[in-house]
């Protein structure tokens, strides 16, 4: 039985694996997608240390530095988690079947797509991103547009308009959901011309060959841009800790305290699958969760293994 078992291999749950291989506990991460969201990542160029990386390149590191201290890493989809007397036990799409002390649920969040075709492609790294808070500063004097009216969508608005030289904002309703906060931020660009939004738009088709040069909406008009920003929500992965009977938030995520536990003892979250920071979602405050899940974790093993 291992002490700690992460499910996810983003970099939530690596750095939670980092924290519990030094603490010298038995760590096992399960995930299907080696850096989850941040593998995808064009360029990376807020992470401490790094002036500019490749997210699958960040993730690799991060992989490597905790695989030489033993953490085994499995590419595999926990499918089942139970309670027993002594912790959990999981099983994996492969059929393997896993035992823990403790959980960490780190899978973070599915982006919500437009679901064009060349979408995917053009995810990677060739025009099309889905957090403009992290992306943004990569179009520096360029034209992007950005998907969405909700908050999520004006607050990546406020930063994008400190770098993008035109920002069109398509919106399918007649008005932005946001706060009134964020839309006096936005008052002066709108003002001036910089940030244009075009209401009762829909996207329906994404221009380009290798990499997006613009897009067709619905009417038959087209738009050149330099990139897109879809920012239409996410939904977090919490299918398995239902089961657990693990509290979820009024937006659908895990519920967790300032120290990552859930209400059921001995499981904890970290990343994208908790709205701790709000729609501020970043490889950083990721790793900083991980670090401290891992930590509660090792707290809780401790006191129950005297």
């Amino acid at each position: 039985m291992a002490d700690i078992i992460i499910i996810g291999s983003g970099i939530a749950g690596l750095s939670a694996s980092l924290y519990s291989a030094r603490y010298e506990l038995s760590t096992v991460v399960i995930g299907d997608i080696l850096g989850g969201a941040t593998s995808s990542a064009w360029t990376v160029e807020n992470y401490p240390g790094f002036e500019a990386i490749d997210g699958y390149d960040l993730i690799v590191k991060v992989r490597d530095q905790v695989a030489k201290l033993g953490v085994q890493i499995a590419t595999d989809r926990v499918v089942d988690i139970d309670k027993i007397a002594d912790g959990f036990v999981l099983k994996t799409e492969a059929g393997e079947t896993h035992q823990g002390k403790t959980v960490i649920f780190a899978v973070g969040a599915a982006r919500r797509k437009l679901n064009l075709p060349k979408e995917d492609d053009f995810a990677q790294g060739r025009g099309v991103h889905y957090c403009t808070t992290c992306d943004g500063p990569l179009y520096k004097n360029k034209t992007i547009g950005v998907v969405g009216g909700g908050d999520a969508a004006t607050k990546g608005l406020v930063l994008a308009s400190q770098y993008a030289a035109k920002i069109h904002v398509f919106v399918r309703s007649d008005h932005l959901r946001a706060g009134l906060v964020n839309m006096e931020h936005l008052a002066e660009p709108i003002k001036k011309g910089q940030i244009e939004i075009h209401y009762h738009t829909e996207i329906a088709e994404l221009l380009g060959d290798d990499k997006l040069t613009g897009v067709k909406f619905k009417d038959g008009k087209t738009l050149e841009l330099d990139g897109l920003f879809v920012e239409i929500g996410a939904i977090p992965e919490v299918a398995l800790t239902t089961k657990l009977g693990i509290e979820l938030d009024e937006y659908g995520y895990l519920r967790v305290n300032n120290m990552m536990e859930t209400n059921v003892p001995g499981t904890y979250a970290a990343g994208d699958t908790t709205n701790f920071f709000g729609h501020f979602k970043q490889d950083i405050t990721a790793a900083a969760m991980g670090s401290v899940a891992a930590t509660s974790a090792f707290n809780f093993i401790q006191k129950h293994s005297t």
